[in-house]
C-alpha cells in the first residue's frame, strides 16, 4: 500500500501513452500541469468533466498550465471518446495502472453493494516545479474545471 499524496509534495515520475504522443511528468516542466484522473470514457459524469475541461483549455493554456486527462481505457477508445465530444485536451492510458497507483487513485469502490476497483475521480495540481500544489479528491464535476482554473489562475 501506498502512502498517500499531500501537497507540498514531490508529484510521482510517469510516462503515459495518450492521445498527443508519449508524455512523461518531465514533460511539463516549467509549467503547471492538472493531471486529473476519471473512470471511464463516454460515460456521463466524464464526458461531463472532458467537455469542461476542453471549454477551458484556451484559459489554462493562457495561464501556463497544460491538462491530462487520465483512465485506464486504451489509447484507441481514448481517441474515438475525443473525437466524439471534439476534446481539446489529451487523455492519457493508464491500461497497467501505475499512474493511478502512483496518485493513490486505484482504489476499492461499493455501489448497490457491490465492492468492486476502480478509479476516484481526483484531480492533482502540479507547479512548474514539478511539486504538488493542490488535490481535489473526490471530485464532484459540476463547476470542478473552473475551479481549477480559478486555483491556477490566483
Amino acid at each position: 500500500m501506498s502512502i498517500p499524496l499531500v501537497e507540498g509534495a514531490k508529484a510521482p515520475a510517469f510516462s503515459i501513452e495518450t492521445t498527443d504522443g508519449k508524455k512523461q511528468l518531465s514533460s511539463y516542466k516549467g509549467k503547471y500541469l492538472v493531471l486529473y484522473f476519471y473512470p471511464k470514457d463516454d460515460t456521463p459524469g466524464c464526458t461531463n468533466e472532458a467537455k469542461d475541461f476542453s471549454a477551458l483549455a484556451a484559459d489554462f493554456a493562457a495561464a501556463g498550465a497544460e491538462i491530462l486527462g487520465v483512465s485506464r481505457d486504451t489509447l484507441a477508445k481514448h481517441g474515438k471518446f475525443a473525437d466524439k465530444h471534439d476534446l481539446k485536451i489529451p487523455l492519457g492510458a493508464d491500461e497497467d495502472g501505475t499512474v493511478c497507483e502512483a496518485y493513490g487513485t486505484w482504489v476499492e469502490k461499493n455501489m448497490y453493494g457491490r465492492t468492486y476497483m476502480g478509479i476516484a475521480r481526483s484531480t492533482f495540481l502540479i507547479g512548474s516545479d514539478g511539486k504538488i500544489k493542490r488535490i481535489w479528491p473526490k471530485v464532484r464535476v459540476k463547476g470542478h474545471a473552473q475551479e481549477v482554473l480559478d486555483c491556477v489562475s490566483s
